[in-house]
Protein backbone atom coordinates (compact mmCIF):
# COMPACT_ATOMS: atom_id res chain seq x y z
CA UNK A 1 0.00 0.00 0.00
CA UNK A 2 1.28 3.90 -0.30
CA UNK A 3 -0.17 6.77 0.58
CA UNK A 4 -1.75 7.21 -2.88
CA UNK A 5 -4.71 5.21 -1.32
CA UNK A 6 -5.98 7.20 1.75
CA UNK A 7 -8.64 4.40 2.21
CA UNK A 8 -6.68 1.88 2.84
CA UNK A 9 -4.88 1.07 6.10
CA UNK A 10 -1.66 0.06 4.92
CA UNK A 11 -0.83 -2.48 8.09
CA UNK A 12 -0.99 -3.02 11.86
CA UNK A 13 0.59 -4.56 14.24
CA UNK A 14 1.12 -5.09 17.83
CA UNK A 15 4.70 -3.91 19.07
CA UNK A 16 5.90 -6.29 20.97
CA UNK A 17 8.11 -4.48 23.03
CA UNK A 18 5.54 -1.92 24.62
CA UNK A 19 2.27 -3.50 23.64
CA UNK A 20 1.42 -0.61 21.44
CA UNK A 21 -0.48 -1.13 18.72
CA UNK A 22 1.18 0.48 15.26
CA UNK A 23 -0.37 1.51 12.13
CA UNK A 24 2.02 2.07 9.35
CA UNK A 25 2.03 4.51 6.60
CA UNK A 26 4.33 3.87 3.52
CA UNK A 27 5.33 7.24 2.26
CA UNK A 28 7.24 6.36 -1.18
CA UNK A 29 7.46 9.53 -3.12
CA UNK A 30 9.65 12.45 -3.17
CA UNK A 31 8.66 15.08 -1.00
CA UNK A 32 6.96 17.69 -2.42
CA UNK A 33 3.78 19.72 -2.04
CA UNK A 34 1.59 16.71 -3.75
CA UNK A 35 2.52 13.92 -1.30
CA UNK A 36 1.82 16.04 1.53
CA UNK A 37 -1.24 16.32 0.80
CA UNK A 38 -1.72 12.62 0.15
CA UNK A 39 0.50 12.32 3.40
CA UNK A 40 -2.05 14.41 5.06
CA UNK A 41 -5.24 12.52 3.80
CA UNK A 42 -3.62 9.27 5.06
CA UNK A 43 -2.76 10.43 8.08
CA UNK A 44 -6.64 12.18 8.91
CA UNK A 45 -8.15 8.52 7.81
CA UNK A 46 -5.81 6.75 10.30
CA UNK A 47 -7.05 9.41 12.78
CA UNK A 48 -10.50 8.28 11.86
CA UNK A 49 -10.10 4.91 11.93
CA UNK A 50 -8.82 4.96 15.53
CA UNK A 51 -11.22 7.57 16.88
CA UNK A 52 -14.44 5.92 15.00
CA UNK A 53 -12.98 2.62 16.50
CA UNK A 54 -13.43 1.04 13.40
CA UNK A 55 -10.27 -0.40 14.81
CA UNK A 56 -11.61 -2.58 17.27
CA UNK A 57 -13.97 -3.79 14.62
CA UNK A 58 -10.98 -4.53 12.02
CA UNK A 59 -8.55 -5.84 14.90
CA UNK A 60 -9.65 -7.19 18.09
CA UNK A 61 -6.46 -6.99 19.78
CA UNK A 62 -6.56 -3.29 19.79
CA UNK A 63 -8.65 -2.86 22.49
CA UNK A 64 -6.71 -1.26 25.78
CA UNK A 65 -3.78 -0.38 23.96
CA UNK A 66 -1.95 2.72 22.89
CA UNK A 67 -1.85 4.00 19.42
CA UNK A 68 1.44 4.33 17.32
CA UNK A 69 1.25 5.92 13.50
CA UNK A 70 4.81 5.24 12.00
CA UNK A 71 5.36 7.05 8.73
CA UNK A 72 8.30 4.80 6.65
CA UNK A 73 10.17 7.27 4.46
CA UNK A 74 11.54 6.75 1.79
CA UNK A 75 13.08 10.33 1.19
CA UNK A 76 14.55 12.32 3.69
CA UNK A 77 12.07 14.76 4.68
CA UNK A 78 13.10 18.36 3.63
CA UNK A 79 12.19 21.42 6.07
CA UNK A 80 8.90 21.77 4.82
CA UNK A 81 7.99 17.83 5.16
CA UNK A 82 9.63 18.14 8.68
CA UNK A 83 7.22 21.17 9.45
CA UNK A 84 4.29 19.21 8.29
CA UNK A 85 5.48 16.10 10.24
CA UNK A 86 5.38 18.15 13.38
CA UNK A 87 2.24 19.78 12.82
CA UNK A 88 0.89 16.16 12.05
CA UNK A 89 2.64 15.27 15.39
CA UNK A 90 0.81 17.86 17.46
CA UNK A 91 -2.86 16.43 15.38
CA UNK A 92 -1.94 13.07 16.77
CA UNK A 93 -1.25 13.66 20.15
CA UNK A 94 -4.76 15.47 20.35
CA UNK A 95 -6.67 12.43 19.31
CA UNK A 96 -4.41 10.26 21.84
CA UNK A 97 -2.32 8.72 19.34
CA UNK A 98 1.91 8.97 19.18
CA UNK A 99 2.92 9.88 15.14
CA UNK A 100 6.45 8.84 14.21
CA UNK A 101 8.42 8.62 10.84
CA UNK A 102 11.82 6.67 10.07
CA UNK A 103 13.20 5.49 6.79
CA UNK A 104 12.27 2.67 5.38
CA UNK A 105 14.81 -0.28 5.19
CA UNK A 106 18.53 0.30 5.34
CA UNK A 107 18.31 4.75 5.33
CA UNK A 108 16.39 7.12 3.15
CA UNK A 109 17.39 6.83 -0.56
CA UNK A 110 18.40 10.38 -1.62
CA UNK A 111 21.38 9.72 0.81
CA UNK A 112 24.79 9.41 -0.52
CA UNK A 113 27.12 6.87 0.28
Amino acid sequence: MTIENSSVIDAVGIDKETGSVVLSIFAHMPWGRDSLLLLEEKINRYLGFIESGEIFEAYPAAKGRPFVIEIYCHFRPTDEALRFLDAALLVAKEYGSVLQYTHAGQGYIDDVG
